[in-house]
């Protein structure tokens, strides 16, 4: 079995055995990548696409929020008919991806490319080239990106299987030729079962 095939048969296993509100990565309330569409002035007509962000809540804020260009990526179709059968109508206002980010081929360009615990699963070193090769051709000039990975603090495994962890450094020195790096931070992200996770954050303009 190649490893996409594996990779999406593993999330589409969990998404279809467990409650997504009791998975660790689960959050209520995506309180910073609002923060963060807010502080980078992200007008409401600006192309934006979360990566990972299956059965996310935070799109159902955008939605809310009035953003109008909002595309959702992930590589389980099971996570995203979850989110479009809890968003009823409200999911036509959404383009949905069913695709690895590893292969992902966009034909489009957005204005804020937003990432929470996606490329730290990317470990294979072809893989996280092709996904940064994208990140440089598929930004607008000044578009913004977050990536949110967990830091080298965190855990070094996820639903079972091997991430890779970031530093602030090793973030910005695979990003910087076409990236100008904004801002970095820490956050403990709470499971629903009260662990905590350390990410890290950075948030890059690119040039």
């Amino acid at each position: 079995m190649s490893t996409h095939s594996s990779r999406e048969n593993h999330w589409n296993k969990i998404y279809n055995t467990k409650d997504t509100t009791k998975v660790s990565w689960f959050q209520e309330n995506p309180s910073i990548a609002l923060e963060l569409l807010g502080k980078f002035d992200i007008a409401k007509t600006s192309k934006i696409i979360d990566v990972g962000g299956g059965d996310s809540r935070l799109i159902d804020k955008l939605i809310e929020l009035d953003y109008q260009d909002v595309t959702v990526l992930d590589i389980s179709r099971s996570a995203i008919n979850k989110s479009r059968i809890r968003l009823g109508d409200d999911a036509k206002k959404v383009e949905w991806l069913v695709v690895d980010a590893a292969k992902f081929k966009p034909s489009t360009k957005y204005d804020f490319w937003y990432d929470r615990a996606a490329f730290h699963f990317l470990t294979d070193d072809d893989e996280i080239d092709y996904y940064i090769n994208n990140l440089n051709n598929n930004i607008t000039k000044g578009g913004m990106l977050i990536l949110a990975t967990f830091s080298i603090e965190g855990p070094d495994q996820c639903s079972g299987l091997n991430i890779k962890q970031y530093s602030e450094k090793s973030l910005n020195e695979k990003l910087k030729k076409h990236f100008t790096k904004e801002e970095c931070f820490y956050h403990d992200h709470i499971t629903p079962s009260g662990g905590k996770q350390n990410f890290i954050y950075c948030c890059f303009r690119k040039k």
